[in-house]
């Protein structure tokens, strides 16, 4: 399974400074969270590791190759708004995602068909098929998006504030699958703004426009950390959630939790 690295990564996005000089290390077949302020660098980073953002300067590999020849990433983006416009189903949206490895003017197989079905199945999306997107709560989209993720070839997938903004039973859907991929040994990378989120996840990046800390949870959440990376800006809830910006919290409290130990 690919390890991600960052070496000596300098990251632009529109002509601003993103991320500055950072390296770190992302394990394969873990999950790791991505935290920090609004501006601090998750998506650029996200970006980056996907191939679809070069870096200024240094390097993004993953199992030693620069991301941008790497194949076997999917990218769910923040799945907020649709094209109103844009008559696509639920079942078409999903299997957009078969085109990045057959091409967009190839013909989708059994095969393909049956892999966008999974996916579906998977997100509890099965009766919600002929619908199209712009009918969908937000919740279901974001349901959706993430299906079209499971849908690609992929051995890492890359996850923009999957559970932001929703509610317990979509958020629930979605980080059952964040463990099953983990489960599968496909490498999970999501960004979030919720402290006991990022606590829950095998592996830590800290970011304010650079790395702040990098590691296991325990040791890169600290008080220490936590000032460097927010100084006076970081908030608690009554129930000791921590969020940079009240308008990421989400009704969803402590879903992405650790799995119980498998039996070997």
């Amino acid at each position: 399974m690919p390890e991600i690295r960052g070496i000596d990564l300098v990251l632009h996005q529109d002509s601003r400074l993103a991320l500055d000089r950072s390296s770190f290390t992302i394990p394969s077949g873990v999950i790791t969270a991505v935290i920090g302020p609004n501006g601090s660098g998750k998506s650029s980073l996200l970006h980056a590791i996907a191939g679809l953002l070069p870096p200024s300067s240094g390097l993004v590999l993953i199992d030693g190759k620069p991301a941008a020849l790497v194949n076997r990433v999917a990218y769910v983006f923040q799945a907020t708004r649709v094209n109103e416009s844009m008559p696509v189903t639920v079942t078409e949206a999903v299997g957009m995602a078969r085109f990045s490895s057959r091409g967009w003017l190839a013909r989708l197989g059994s095969s393909d068909r049956a892999q966008v079905q999974r996916a579906m199945e998977r997100l509890g999306l099965q009766d919600l098929g002929g619908r199209h997107l712009r009918e969908l709560s937000g919740g279901q989209r974001q349901r959706t998006f993430v299906a079209q993720g499971l849908a690609q070839d992929h051995d890492i997938l890359l996850l923009d504030e999957p559970l932001t903004g929703l509610d317990s039973v979509n958020a629930e859907a979605i980080d059952a699958v964040v463990h099953e991929e983990q489960a599968a040994g496909n490498t999970v990378v999501l960004t979030t703004h919720d402290l006991a989120e990022a606590a829950a996840a095998d592996h830590v990046v800290l970011l304010a426009g650079r790395v702040v800390a990098s590691g296991p949870p325990a040791e890169v959440l600290t008080p220490e950390n936590l000032a460097d990376a927010y100084e006076a800006g970081h908030r608690h809830d009554t129930q000791g959630m921590f969020y940079d910006d009240p308008a990421h919290q989400t009704d969803a409290r402590h879903i992405h939790r650790r799995q119980a130990p498998r039996d070997q």
